[in-house]
């Protein structure tokens, strides 16, 4: 992929994505159309006038009140086909997509509806857009580790092509130590395992993820700054942490973007990744993540080669694929100079 000018786009793997997170407000009003539904804003400017968020929740109301949308197999394609279009735009040939199973039954959409959808697209996401994939099903915090055993118990029988589960939603209030059996279920299926922590949660919540969920990738874990044995711990470990710059403004977990502790975590040897979390929401997909940093910190081309490939390392992909990738962003870092 090339910019417009014709210079190389950074390849680089996105592994912190909420599909659902990525439904623009003109196809939310498209779709709404084609399923008869009524929206409390129905106008384009209503809808984009209700995109400036307090913090999470109020992030999370609109988040699923705009899903109302989703309704047939169709929905969620179009919705991952488009996101996969950007992201290809953006240079990113590696994603792991979050979705979010409970929230679609709690309306009443069957879970083969949803999986079908999104799986039917990303099967076909390398000849489509040159990127590969793997889905995640990620659960509901705010909601009992009973019902989340019951929805992972259904994904494993319908052989759901999952590669993992992740935790989002309401972090504070609902620690780590909730979830111990879903994980443990999900690891003797052979399920990778993620976890947001840290991103309006303490510290604490980062140690929990780690020592009780035994999770391989923080989503989030800007907060982990704020214990210095913590960083030590991520740092010797290189546990991979995928943080979301422009989210984190948005919600209001850091106040500005010159606030973010990003150059702290790298200068402190962490492993950081750079991903847009529900950019449709948040200002931006990869790309403008990383343009924003650039703008704000002058990362340089070894930073920004450094960020791409802590992304592709800490992916999911195979090893294979991985060695590709590194070697395209090689090629990217020879052609800077």
């Amino acid at each position: 992929m090339e910019t417009p000018d014709g210079a190389p786009i950074l390849p680089k793997a996105e592994l912190h994505l909420h599909i659902e997170g990525t439904l623009e407000p003109e196809l939310i009003l498209e779709l709404a159309a084609r399923n008869g539904k009524v929206l409390p804003h129905p106008t384009l400017a209503g809808l984009r006038a209700q995109y400036q968020f307090t913090d999470l929740q109020s992030f999370l109301d609109l988040y699923y009140a705009n899903m109302a949308v989703l309704v047939t197999e169709a929905d969620f394609a179009d919705m991952t086909r488009a996101y996969l279009g950007r992201a290809r735009e953006a240079g990113v040939r590696h994603a792991e997509v979050m979705f979010d199973p409970q929230a679609h039954l709690a309306r009443g959409i069957p879970l083969t509806t949803a999986v079908a959808g999104i799986s039917s697209v990303l099967a076909d996401s390398f000849d489509e857009f040159g990127i590969t994939t793997g889905l995640i099903a990620a659960f509901l915090r705010d909601r009992p580790e009973d019902d989340a055993l019951d929805v992972l118990g259904q994904l494993l029988a319908m052989d759901a092509p999952i590669i993992g589960i992740g935790l989002d939603s309401a972090e504070v209030g609902n620690p780590p130590s909730k979830f111990i059996r879903l994980f443990d279920r999900a690891r003797d299926a052979g399920l990778r395992l993620v976890a947001h922590a840290g991103e309006e949660g303490p510290p604490s919540y980062v140690w929990d993820t780690l020592d009780l969920l035994g999770a391989e990738r923080i989503d989030h874990g800007i907060r982990c700054v704020e214990d210095s044995r913590l960083v030590e711990r991520l740092a010797t470990g290189q546990v991979p942490l995928t943080v979301c710059p422009l989210s984190n403004v948005r919600l209001r977990a850091v106040d500005t973007l010159a606030a973010h502790p990003l150059p702290q975590m790298l200068a402190s040897g962490l492993n950081v990744s750079i991903n847009s979390d529900d950019p449709a929401y948040f200002g931006g997909y990869a790309g403008a993540n990383f343009a924003a940093l650039v703008d704000e910190f002058g990362f340089d081309a070894d930073t920004l080669e450094r960020l791409a490939g802590n992304s592709i390392r800490s992916s999911f992909a195979r090893d294979a694929r991985k060695e590709e990738l590194l070697a395209e962003l090689a090629a990217w870092r020879a052609a800077q100079g």
